[in-house]
């Protein structure tokens, strides 16, 4: 009587769809974006180990510090994460795997199909006749 109706929000599947795939793209962008400040904070973690705690001071390969490797190194990873944020996974999304997916499944209805056809045809199965009935059932006497 005094009570208000609520109304039920519904979300259809697209949209549950692109707020998901949102909120995994804000989760890939965070997750870079921590891995930036880690990698800084390691340089700089690297570099005062070596020039001012004058940690491995004697160890230089290719005639450059150590830090200086670790650091490269360290970047190629961050570099490979930061290219699969943001390259791969524009064109590799989730509709790239859905219609992979789609692509894959065809194809093998495909080879399915053909398959049933070559059995069809080199082992057919035989054909059966109905028997036919001569004579009616016979009511059962009391």
């Amino acid at each position: 009587m005094f009570s208000k109706k609520q109304e039920t929000t519904k979300i259809d599947r697209e949209q549950r769809e692109l707020i998901e795939y949102a909120q995994y793209r804000i989760k890939q962008k965070k997750n870079l974006f921590r891995h930036f400040i880690v990698f800084l904070a390691g340089a700089v973690l690297f570099i005062i180990l070596n020039k001012f705690l004058d940690f491995g001071v004697n160890f230089r390969p290719a005639q450059v510090d150590w830090f200086v490797w670790a650091t490269l190194i360290w970047f190629f990873f961050f570099l490979i994460h930061f290219l699969n944020v943001f390259l791969f996974s524009s064109f590799m999304n989730k509709k790239w795997e859905n219609e992979q997916l789609d692509k894959l499944v065809a194809k093998q209805q495909a080879k399915i199909e053909k398959l049933k056809t070559k059995v069809e045809k080199e082992h057919p199965l035989p054909t059966a006749s109905k028997p036919e009935i001569t004579r009616p059932n016979t009511p059962l006497e009391p």
